[in-house]
């Protein structure tokens, strides 16, 4: 799961990032010499700091070492990405031979740059057939220009948790599939008090956590880019109706400011004060963690989670969601990568491995063979989660060489559609999409 919004995260990393191309200087593929079967010591950083999360890593690793017992892993977790890169481009005995990272928004720049060795010779040589490993959406966030430099590790699936109680005593039978139904049930749920509330709907603002643009673009189908590789979200309808929808939930709940208002008595995301934990919020767009989350606070109420709604003129493609997850990759710098490659390999491809640290950290597994896996542990709740990610239409952003920064220029633009200050959102769009193609291109 996410421990910061993921383009939080890729913000502070693209500064950091562009440097490592002229870094980079280690092996990759075929040109790797070491030999995996003898006796070494690989050091691996992972972003985990939960001790329930750092356990299931740590239970991983000994069963990876036991089946590998010429390779020892020394783990080191808590990382950033700016502890990580600061060490990628130093190099040396300091730098980390595998990674595992939150960020999936720049694996394109974690490509461009050869921050990390492209794994597909690895993936040749051992018989892997990475299509009828991953999901084909996962091998979309995990690749760049055809470079793989990165595998997923496990998979995040976005949707609606709600709370059962609240929408039994509201009459509200079924959580919303539709997105004019959503808007209904929303305002249905919401309990004004005073020039605040005691409860809303849900927070449908751009800052109320998971709720963001790229997950709600996902269910309009939205499209990023031309054939051309020029952006053009002025020129897919998508986003401007996606925009137009969620600025209209703000009015029709109170208005950005109050809702605003009332966001800053919200507790940490990560602790029992969430506000969907405290019963602040009725719905939730939030990934597939947030169930068991909020069982372990002890919460008073029923808890049901369905896929996002989707817009009224898509009611077939319900039960899509919008998907990015954790992913894994060996540094270039690293002259160990052979062996790098069997951890990788281990944590990324083995059916046991994904099935049993899916089920301790309650994340969606990451390969065809795990979401099958009779293995897996499926609550209700968690469920609904799998079947999103299985789900045909289910998508991502796509990489660039950017990173994410093309994901926080739409972003910013949406902050100020909501808050009423874009009087044309199909030509603050066309500004938007000059912007995405400069960056680009300067990236490039």
């Amino acid at each position: 799961m996410p421990r910061t919004g993921r383009l939080t995260g890729a913000a502070t990393l693209l500064a950091a990032i562009s440097v490592l191309a002229t870094a980079c200087t280690g092996q990759s593929g075929n040109a790797a010499t070491d030999d995996p079967k003898k006796d070494v010591t690989l050091s691996f950083w992972h972003g985990w700091s939960a001790p329930s999360e750092v356990k299931a890593i740590e239970e991983n690793i000994a069963r990876f070492e036991k089946a590998h017992p010429n390779i020892k892993i020394k783990v080191t977790g808590n990382m950033t990405d700016d502890k990580i890169n600061q060490a990628l481009r130093a190099g040396g005995d300091g730098a980390p031979d595998v990674v595992s990272s939150f960020t999936t928004d720049s694996v394109g720049k974690f490509c461009n740059s050869g921050a990390f060795a492209d794994l597909n010779p690895f993936l040749e040589k051992s018989g892997v057939d990475k299509t009828k490993v991953f999901p084909k959406t996962l091998l979309e966030y995990t690749q760049f220009n055809g470079n793989q430099c990165t595998l997923p590790l496990l998979n995040d699936a976005y949707g609606l948790v709600y709370n059962k109680t609240a929408f039994a005593a509201a009459g509200i039978t079924e959580p919303p599939r539709t997105w004019s139904r959503f808007t209904e049930v929303a305002q249905k749920l919401t309990k004004p008090k005073g020039d605040s509330y005691e409860q809303v709907g849900l927070m449908p603002t751009f800052h109320g956590y998971e709720t963001k643009p790229t997950r709600l673009a996902a269910q309009w189908g939205a499209t990023y880019f031309g054939p051309d590789g020029k952006a053009g979200l002025a020129k897919d309808p998508a986003f401007a109706q996606m925009l137009t929808a969620q600025k209209d939930l703000v009015e029709k709940l109170g208005g950005y400011e109050r809702l605003e208002r009332f966001r800053t008595t919200f507790g940490d995301e990560w602790s029992a004060e969430h506000p969907f934990h405290r019963g602040q919020v009725a719905m939730q767009i939030d990934g597939e963690w947030r169930a068991a989350m909020a069982k372990d606070a002890g919460v008073g109420f029923e808890i049901g989670t369905a896929p996002l709604p989707v817009p009224d003129d898509r009611a077939d493609d319900y039960g899509k969601g919008y998907l990015s997850g954790t992913i894994m990759g060996i540094a270039s710098v690293s002259t160990k990568q052979n062996a790098a490659w069997e951890l990788v390999k281990y944590m990324t491809t083995d059916t046991g491995a994904v099935v049993a640290f899916a089920n301790a950290i309650h994340n969606v597994p990451s390969t065809l063979a795990a979401l099958d896996s009779p293995d897996l542990q499926l609550t209700p709740e968690f469920k609904t989660f799998v079947d999103i990610a299985r789900h045909p239409k289910s998508s991502t952003t796509p990489a660039q060489a950017d990173g994410g920064t093309y994901q926080l220029t739409f972003e910013d633009f949406a902050y100020e559609v909501e808050k009423g200050a874009v009087p044309d959102i199909t030509a603050g769009l066309a500004e938007v999409d000059r912007q995405i193609d400069t960056d680009i291109a300067k990236a490039k």
